[in-house]
């Protein structure tokens, strides 16, 4: 008789579960009913409720642009005024520029303009390949040095060798000061908890706004040139390095700390002696992401005379030319690769043990650095006497660009019919809809939707946060681009999703698979997004189609990556206990790794969903018609509230995105048991 009250009570703990899945349905059917109904019937009653009225508008744009021609025109701190200050920010970071650019590219000059004359040459091309090949070897041994020297050897070889080092001018100057700034800013909000709380907010929208649209209030401030574009590149490749700072210092072992207390450490003495040498490891991780997002946007911010290779590429495009875009393009490839590879390895070295130092002479203690200055010494007074040393002879240069050319010449001439089918079909049967559909919705009834996923998901808060956010991309009349923003990214995020998540699961499933796939993944995500539109417009014009393709093919990585480590981490525990109880491999994937594993694949989409943003802006130069071709308008007009505004709107959606997502990545976990 004892053994009945324990069948029924084993049902009994499961009813007020059941009861709050019902109750959870329930509110949903109701919500989406309500959302429906309002679609489908509200229109003659309340017009309002589809199309905000002009009259209800927030004028942002205006307010943004009045602040901002006062700030240019009358702010003053009264000794000097705030164009006084932004010119002197740009004067000092002019300094190190010219510097960095005499050094690789034009050589010193005496003289202003045309009528300026080289006294000194810049160094020649084989002192820079040694010297990089040096700094391969030291971080990574011979296999890295080769991979450097290939790689910047194909930048001379190739013609884009004086392009490169504009580039890489731009990238010397602003990778330190982007370390700098933000390892400090990290230290900050790492010691006072109010400022990290101000700054928090502050890092989000630097994030998620638009590159473009950083660049139309630094066009105003800093005005048209490479330092401008250099402040443009540390606004944007700063906030990942203050993130990972106070990520790595909240890391460090209590142990430390408490070593550095015992030996009386001041506060200072504990920041820099004891808590930034135990996190050197994770620090150099944000060194690395400092490196590839001041490429990225040295690239983008040619557009405000950065020069160098992102010129080449966009006035590449402008014409049309493939051949040269593509030899551009692939320069910058190998420029990425290089520097990538180089800070990875310095990342690793960190955590390395330190080898006892030399107590040998000069070239023992070193060695590195005693070879570097020889061949740039060697080489300067070789290159005053034989051209060819200083300067990569033009008879020797190889161009791709006819054949590139020719083979997109003959790809159109015989596939042009195909690719057109598959594009037509595409558009009109899955873009087009879409589009129409997200277009007609009424914003009064998205926005209460995303509010109550938001109520679902993460409480009160996150709804005032989701529908605030929602309220304002209206509010602000950028209303019908946002529809088009999100068909675009959410078309573009599906694909990458059917894509990355099988091609995730088969790698995780066998590792030599991963292992190809993960080197490729690891390229992708060092090119440059001016890189995947080159392939997109020479197989298929412009438009949204090509914009798709490009999105894809930028935003597939985190899909593949985050499906792999999400399955990798499964508990291998559950899978033998799978596997005892006779599950079919098909079973144990579908009904343990795949169910364990979403979590992972829900942060995965939600950086998928970020990529896609942040590329869909690029793709204004394509010819879309979203917030994109609404912040490259501003751009081209100095129009900063129209710029920013549109910047704003794609910042919000981004956010909306990343908390509800998140949100329900964390509800997933919870119900899993896995936190």
């Amino acid at each position: 008789m004892p053994a009945r009250p324990i069948e029924t009570s084993a049902p009994a703990q499961h009813r007020p579960r059941e009861a709050m899945g019902a109750a959870h349905l329930t509110a949903w059917f109701a919500a989406l009913a309500i959302f429906v109904l309002l679609w489908q019937f509200g229109e003659p009653i309340s017009k309002w409720a589809f199309d905000y009225p002009k009259a209800w508008q927030i004028p942002l744009a205006r307010w943004i642009s009045d602040a901002m021609k006062w700030l240019v025109n009358e702010a003053s701190f009264g000794l000097f005024t705030f164009t006084d200050l932004t010119r002197f920010i740009a004067d000092i970071v002019n300094l190190p520029y010219r510097l960095a650019l005499s050094l690789l590219s034009t050589g010193f000059l005496s003289g202003q303009g045309s009528s300026a004359v080289q006294i000194l040459p810049p160094l020649s091309w084989i002192a820079v390949i040694a010297v990089v090949t040096l700094i391969g070897y030291h971080a990574g041994g011979r296999r890295l040095a080769a991979i450097v020297a290939i790689c910047f050897g194909f930048l001379a070889v190739f013609g884009q060798w004086q392009s490169a080092m504009v580039t890489l001018a731009s990238i010397l100057v602003a990778v330190p000061l982007g370390v700098v700034g933000g390892l400090l800013l990290g230290i900050a909000a790492y010691r006072w908890p109010r400022f990290e709380t101000a700054l928090t907010p502050i890092l989000d929208l630097m994030q998620t706004i638009p590159v473009f649209a950083y660049l139309v209030p630094i066009l105003f401030l800093f005005g048209f040139g490479p330092t401008a574009a250099i402040v443009a590149t540390l606004i944007y490749a700063m906030p990942p390095m203050t993130r990972i700072t106070v990520m790595a210092l909240r890391a460090v072992p209590s142990e430390f700390r408490d070593l550095g207390n015992m030996i009386g450490c001041t506060r200072r003495q504990m920041t820099w002696r004891v808590l930034v040498p135990s996190a050197k490891d994770s620090l150099m991780v944000g060194v690395n992401q400092v490196i590839m997002l001041s490429l990225n946007m040295v690239i983008i911010a040619s557009m405000i005379g950065a020069g160098g290779l992102g010129f080449d590429v966009l006035a590449a495009l402008r014409r049309l030319d493939i051949g040269a875009g593509l030899e551009a393009g692939l320069a910058i490839v190998a420029l990425a690769i290089a520097l990538d590879r180089l800070s990875q390895a310095y990342a690793a070295r960190a955590g390395a043990p330190v080898a006892p130092a030399s107590t040998g002479g000069l070239v023992a203690r070193h060695p590195y650095t005693v070879a570097a200055v020889a061949v740039i010494l060697v080489t300067g007074v070789a290159g005053l006497i034989l051209p060819a040393v200083q300067t990569y002879p033009d008879a020797l240069k190889l161009s791709t660009g006819s054949f590139w050319s020719n083979v997109v010449g003959w790809i159109n001439v015989n596939f042009f019919d195909t690719f057109e089918a598959v594009k037509n079909a595409v558009l009109l049967n899955i873009l087009i809809p879409f589009k129409r559909l997200l277009g007609g919705l009424p914003w009064l009834g998205v926005t209460g939707m995303l509010a109550f996923a938001g109520w679902r998901l993460g409480g009160l808060k996150l709804a005032a946060i989701v529908g605030v956010l929602a309220f304002l991309i209206a509010a602000t009349g950028q209303w019908e681009k946002a529809m088009i923003t999100t068909y675009l990214c959410g078309i573009s995020v599906i694909f990458a999703a059917l894509l990355g998540i099988p091609i995730g699961i088969l790698s995780a499933e066998r590792a030599r698979l991963w292992s190809w796939v993960r080197v490729i993944i690891d390229t992708l995500q060092t090119l440059p997004s001016f890189v995947y539109l080159m392939p997109a417009v020479m197989l298929f014009r412009v438009g949204d189609f090509t914009a798709m393709i490009a999105v894809v093919a930028y935003s597939i990585a985190p899909a593949i990556r985050y499906t792999v480590h999400g399955l990798m981490k499964v508990d291998p525990r559950l899978i033998e206990a799978g596997r005892a109880m006779g599950c079919t491999p098909f079973q144990i994937l579908t009904k343990i790794k795949l169910k364990l594993a979403l979590p992972e694949i829900m942060l995965g989409l939600n950086q998928t969903i970020m990529f896609a943003l942040s590329m869909l802006v690029i793709t204004a130069l394509v010819g879309t018609r979203d917030l994109g071709q609404e912040v490259y308008i501003a751009l081209t007009k100095a129009d900063t509230g129209r710029g920013l505004v549109a910047g704003f709107a794609v910042a919000f959606i981004a956010i909306i995105a990343d908390r509800l997502i998140s949100s329900g990545a964390a509800r997933t976990k919870a119900r899993l048991g896995l936190v």
